[in-house]
């Protein structure tokens, strides 16, 4: 009786004994929870440990332009914002690559580049001047992007010296044939004295430019947008502007690329040490933005043109929703530098960029609200 008795107890003591050594073992044994669900976690894990004291925001650095509403939107499933009306065309997203170079060996393929990208997203293009092409067709190639930007918006460029002197010649016919020649859908007007007055090959604007934009629309039946080339312009040019039957007023205002301040680079010591603060003069695009809001509601029923381009200073799809959801009318927002950085690089450079800014519109329209 006690050796049976001895037998069960020895038997279950060293059953436990070997249940006790398993469960050690296992929990001396790395296991991975993450397998068949996240393999990437442990690298990830390990990056946040690295970075954590890096990613910090200090709290006056918070972008108070918006409320951030976490809570009431998922991911958005695609980039797709909705096909709307701008310039008589479609867009499928609210930008425009606003008007940069021409007459340079870049910039046929910086235009074919841009082209693309506006035809694969559903963007506008403006050409940089087209002045070249009124008396020699030399470098028409560089600016024949219908081909690649398919049926999107694409308007070509005169600056507002040459189109005075067109008037004086009684030569605004050439703008239509500019036109026809770019299978273009209207003309760009860049309005631009204090480039002019400091750029050592500049031209003299004799009259007033509004008087100017009015006979060319008085003469020609083409689509005019007017746009300055990097201060923008105050509240009476504003309101000048919105009382002609333009088919957009772009802004172009200060915190870009100046090309006031760009031509004083190339001018002499003179010149420069007389006129260093001219990049200063000019107005802020949210500035603009108040002055059409302004002006749209102290000329009511006067007001013929309802679409702006709001450009000048924006860096990036944070900047572009918050402007065009200040404007009280139909807006989109345009980048120069910002494009032509990745443009006069190479196709999928641009192709990552634009697809960025794009998806970043996306998540902006599921969880910001404009203040």
């Amino acid at each position: 009786m006690l050796r049976l008795c001895w037998n069960k107890t020895g038997t279950t003591i060293l059953k436990y004994i070997c249940f006790v050594t398993i469960i050690i073992k296992y929990l001396e044994t790395p296991v991975d929870i993450t397998q068949n669900t996240d393999p990437t976690a442990p690298s990830r894990k390990k990056d946040h440990i690295e970075l954590a004291f890096k990613s910090s925001v200090d709290k006056s650095e918070l972008d108070s332009r918006f409320y951030y509403e976490p809570f009431l939107n998922g991911h958005p499933q695609n980039d797709k914002q909705g096909s709307f009306s701008f310039l008589g065309k479609n867009f499928d997203h609210p930008i425009w690559v606003s008007s940069m170079t021409g007459g340079t060996a870049l910039a046929g393929t910086i235009n074919k580049n841009l082209a693309k990208a506006c035809k694969e997203y559903g963007l506008g293009m403006g050409l940089g001047s087209c002045r070249a092409l009124l008396e020699s067709e030399e470098y028409l190639q560089d600016y024949s992007v219908r081909k690649h930007i398919g049926d999107q918006a694409l308007y070509t460029n005169l600056g507002i010296a040459q189109v005075e002197q067109l008037a004086s010649d009684n030569a605004l016919y050439k703008i239509d044939e500019l036109i026809a020649k770019l299978e273009a859908d209207g003309l760009i007007i860049h309005v631009n004295p204090l480039q002019e007055w400091l750029q050592p090959e500049g031209d003299n604007i004799l009259h007033h430019p509004i008087e100017t934009i009015k006979r060319v629309l008085d003469e020609l039946p083409t689509k005019i947008i007017v746009k300055e080339v990097g201060q923008g312009f105050g509240i009476n040019s504003m309101k000048a502007l919105l009382q002609l039957p333009l088919q957009a007023i772009e802004f172009s205002a200060g915190g870009g690329t100046n090309f006031s301040s760009l031509e004083l680079m190339r001018a002499e010591e003179a010149m420069q040490v007389t006129y260093n603060k001219i990049s200063s003069l000019g107005h802020s695009a949210m500035e603009m933005v108040t002055f059409y809001n302004q002006a749209i509601e102290d000329l009511g029923d006067k007001v013929l043109c309802h679409e702006v381009i709001v450009s000048g200073g924006v860096k990036d799809f944070l900047d572009g929703y918050y402007y065009i959801n200040k404007v009280k009318g139909n807006a989109i927002y345009g980048q120069a530098s910002a494009m032509l950085a990745y443009a006069k690089k190479d196709y999928e450079s641009l192709h990552k960029f634009v697809a960025a800014q794009v998806s970043g519109l996306a998540l902006a329209k599921n969880y910001l609200k404009v203040r």
